[in-house]
């Protein structure tokens, strides 16, 4: 286990903002993790984990307590079944996945950061998320003062969603474990309309994984999606916000504005979202609302790859960032009457 203090954060981010950690320690083991959890709580010292970084907005000023950065290690593959450490690389866990001829997270290929991270957020792309594979969360819950395991059905998944999130001050992660696919090398049946499109498939075919992964990666790569050190475009924390999902009356409501502003014939993209609600796009909105790739003046601007996106373009700091995010956030509303909602998580920050 290693310890510094008033350790710059930045590096520790996708985003390379964030002021310093009073003290950072680094752990890699569970034990290690778990007795850092314990002694911060004991002292009632503020408490931030990390691990990739690839969905934290860290606030100038830094994070005045404990920062622990989780570094475990460790993937077990036992025929379909994989377990993961918290401080797994999620990317390079997939191409494992891949190479083992499994399918259930090819198209979840280059997302950043790490295993940990993947319950938290139900973390989610081109028609996957991790809910319909992960099994169990093993996890230290500060409440119990205990290792829990939880069943899937207990983690509360939803879209962007889980126990972890809604109660982020309880559960620390230590592993995770998900149950895959055995499918004779092909991928699970592909749902996104453009990566069908991309592999030459209809939508609930089948592509070889390796096939569906590289088409995966390759679009991300094109939106900026997948981290380049020379690419700013990438500084970011992939989607900054999430896809509203809006109810009936909210949804009409949303139409009649499309209708005024833009006519008759366009239609937003729309797919249901269970319980009468409709799942809208943020990317849309954002640049139908005037904000197009590449949008700012700053050093914090929209990509210029993708709308969703917005970038470090080498010399911002987090208010510069949150001032882009509230221009956007404000915009939209004040044109479609839709209020986006943040992907990352804020430290020390609201926007």
């Amino acid at each position: 286990m290693q310890e510094t203090h008033d350790t710059p954060l930045a590096p520790l981010t996708t985003f390379r903002l964030g002021g310093p950690a009073a003290r950072l320690v680094t752990a890699t083991t569970d034990e290690e993790v778990i007795e850092t959890v314990r002694a911060a709580d004991e002292s009632r010292t503020p408490l931030l984990v990390i691990a990739g970084g690839s969905n934290l907005v860290i606030g100038d000023d830094g994070f005045d307590g404990v920062v622990l950065r989780i570094a475990t290690k460790g993937l077990v593959l036992n025929g379909a079944d994989l377990e993961l450490a918290a401080g797994e690389n999620w990317s390079e866990a997939v191409a494992r996945t891949v190479e083992a001829g499994l399918a259930g997270v090819e198209c979840l290929a280059g997302i950043p950061g790490s295993a940990g991270a993947t319950p938290i957020q139900n973390v989610g792309a081109y028609g996957q998320e991790v809910a319909s594979t992960i099994t169990e969360v093993i996890a230290y819950d500060r409440a119990s003062r205990e290792t829990v395991t939880l069943a899937n059905e207990e983690c509360g998944f939803g879209y962007r969603h889980s126990r972890f999130k809604a109660d982020p001050q309880r559960y620390v992660v230590l592993r995770v474990r998900y149950r895959l696919e055995d499918a004779g090398g092909l991928s699970a049946p592909i749902r996104y309309a453009e990566v069908a499109s991309a592999l030459g498939v209809a939508q609930g075919e089948r592509a070889p994984a390796a096939q569906a992964r590289d088409t995966v990666l390759k679009l991300r790569a094109g939106k900026g999606m997948v981290l380049d050190p020379e690419d700013h475009d990438t500084w970011s924390a992939g989607s900054f916000f999430t896809n509203p999902v809006l109810d009936q009356r909210t949804y009409e409501e949303f139409l009649d504005r499309v209708r005024a502003r833009l006519g008759d014939d366009v239609r937003p993209p729309a797919y249901p979202a269970g319980d009468g609600h409709t799942k809208t796009s943020a990317a849309w909105l954002i640049d139908k609302a005037g904000f197009t790739k590449g949008y700012g003046t700053g050093p914090a601007r929209i990509s210029s790859k993708h709308t969703l996106a917005l970038t470090n373009r080498g010399a911002a700091t987090t208010e510069d960032l949150l001032a882009l995010a509230r221009e956007v956030r404000d915009g939209v509303r004040d044109t479609f009457g839709v209020t986006l909602v943040n992907e990352p998580v804020m430290v020390g920050v609201r926007l």
